[in-house]
């Protein structure tokens, strides 16, 4: 398989930082292009750094480029729109589903996603349904590859602090081995896992729509 230019989006998340330098040292990709709101500090020969305003799809489509595969990590909290559903879906639905449909015209073949488990375009939970909207709309537009991956709860230690989050991992951690058969999807994962799972299949021939929850992740490892 000849090298790959990867981007990536949510680069400076919690699975999106694992991700980035995973990538950075992995010889299947020769370049790393992370569209970022703020600039970032980190420096390597195969990173392109691209600070954009993702409100703007010219300005989008022109720092998006060309290449083999899009990573999108991106996402936000409740919390952080102030409960804002419109602002939420802005980050959360806009941003990803733009950059495939941008990327579907720049010639992208995969396209990589964190989703969410129990994620549905059905559920009455809003978090939940516009993660299944975000598939479902990535699913129409036709990639060679969609890759969707939906963790549980997030193990790893992030610069920004959540309590639900953090209570959730302690839940988690202290239910595990309940977790078995139909619930095993919803046992807590490492970040630094999930991207490593969605690096291994980017460099997989795989073709149409793969679901990976906690079993098939750790498959890929």
């Amino acid at each position: 398989m000849e090298p790959q230019t990867a981007v990536v989006l949510g680069a400076t998340g919690l699975i999106g930082s694992h991700l980035v330098e995973l990538l950075l040292n992995d010889n299947s990709f020769n370049k790393v292009r992370v569209l970022v709101r703020r600039p970032v500090e980190e420096q390597h020969p195969k990173l392109e750094v691209s600070v954009v305003d993702f409100g703007d799809l010219v300005e989008y489509r022109s720092k998006l480029g060309k290449g083999e595969c899009i990573f999108c990590c991106i996402g936000t909290t409740q919390s952080k729109v102030k409960g804002d559903k419109t602002a939420y879906r802005k980050i959360d639905y806009d941003i990803p589903v733009n950059a495939a449909r941008i990327g579907k015209e720049a010639g992208f073949k995969k396209y990589l996603l964190v989703s969410s488990v129990g994620a549905s375009d059905k559920s009455s939970n809003f978090y939940l349904k516009v993660k299944g909207e975000v598939e479902s709309s990535i699913s129409d537009l036709g990639y060679d590859s969609f890759h969707v991956f939906r963790p549980s709860i997030l193990l790893g230690d992030r610069k920004e602090f959540r309590l639900g989050e953090l209570v959730g991992k302690r839940v988690m951690r202290a239910l595990s081995f309940i977790m078995v058969g139909s619930l095993k999807k919803y046992k807590g994962i490492e970040a630094g896992d999930v991207a490593q799972a969605m690096v291994a299949a980017a460099k997989t021939d795989r073709r149409g729509i793969e679901i990976y929850e906690y079993d098939e992740m750790k498959r890929l490892l």
